[in-house]
């Protein structure tokens, strides 16, 4: 499988189940950064190994750091869209812009902002990184502009995004770019790696809790549509992210809010486990 990483000592393939990282000679510090410089998926999978390590010694960073576009999609699933009650019938996907100042990678702390610490929420969800350029891509031609998926969680201020902070209207892009809240990882896993791409198994954890549990052929819009989409209203640079929604069982609609010292844990088969604490 080929698991690609960002780590604080440059650009690694994830090796022995996850135990090992294998550096590669690559000039370009992370994998946004050897995207956006123009390499291509294949070289990068492809590169020559300088050293090997133990995953704990690498420390994992965030695959893209930095995107330049972080795009996100609301109501995203049918089951998600009847839990919050969204009557919304459009047929093109809803979507959103999250700052890519608010990345961070597994392992890290998501903290809570002090304007709205009160109503903080997790979103498991598929996340796709895009490889080359794209403008108003057909969507059977879609995949070939993707570099691979890995995971996001979607942190949301539900304060702030459903306008109950005194003083300030509701904001979604403002209640999903604080720093932290973007949390992306463990690795960027390339397409061929997944027997169907359009059909995996996302769950999600809170303190061991099971919350969210579906397949993203549960999609309403799966990822060569959002793709397509998204080229036509934007071009797509290499290293964008799309974080492509969240299923049925988040927090807010039954009070759960993250607290203080609760554990994020979100698992896609064959990406592997995007682990945050929060703060």
């Amino acid at each position: 499988m080929t698991r690609l990483a960002s780590t604080a000592k440059g650009i690694g393939r994830l090796e022995d189940e996850g135990e090992s990282v294998a550096l590669l000679d690559l000039d370009a510090p992370d994998l946004g950064a050897a995207l956006q410089a123009g390499l291509d998926i294949t070289s990068l999978a492809t590169a020559a190994v300088r050293n090997r390590i133990p995953v704990a010694q690498a420390q994992l960073i965030a695959p893209v750091p930095r995107p330049s576009k972080i795009w996100a999609v609301g109501y995203a699933y049918a089951g998600h869209r009847t839990e919050v009650g969204y009557a919304g019938r459009a047929d093109d996907p809803v979507i959103f812009l999250k700052a890519p100042s608010s990345v961070i990678g597994t392992g890290e702390r998501i903290r809570f902002p002090k304007a709205a610490s009160e109503e903080v929420d997790y979103e498991g969800e598929l996340a796709v990184v895009i490889g080359t350029r794209a403008t108003d891509v057909p969507e059977a031609d879609a995949y070939a502009f993707v570099a691979g998926f890995t995971i996001c969680n979607d942190v949301s201020a539900r304060d702030v995004q459903k306008g109950r902070v005194p003083g300030r209207a509701a904001d979604v892009t403002a209640a999903k770019s604080f720093d932290t809240f973007t949390p992306m990882g463990p690795a960027l896993v390339t397409l061929d790696e997944f027997a169907d791409p359009d059909d995996l198994h996302l769950r999600t954890w809170i303190n061991g809790e099971l919350r969210q549990d579906a397949r993203t052929s549960q999609l309403i819009h799966r990822v060569p549509a959002l793709v397509s989409y998204l080229s036509r209203q934007t071009t797509l640079e290499p290293g964008d992210v799309i974080a492509t929604g969240t299923p049925v069982g988040v927090g807010h609609k039954r009070g759960l809010f993250l607290r203080s010292g609760d554990e994020v844990r979100i698992e896609i088969e064959g990406i592997g486990t995007l682990t945050n604490t929060c703060a």
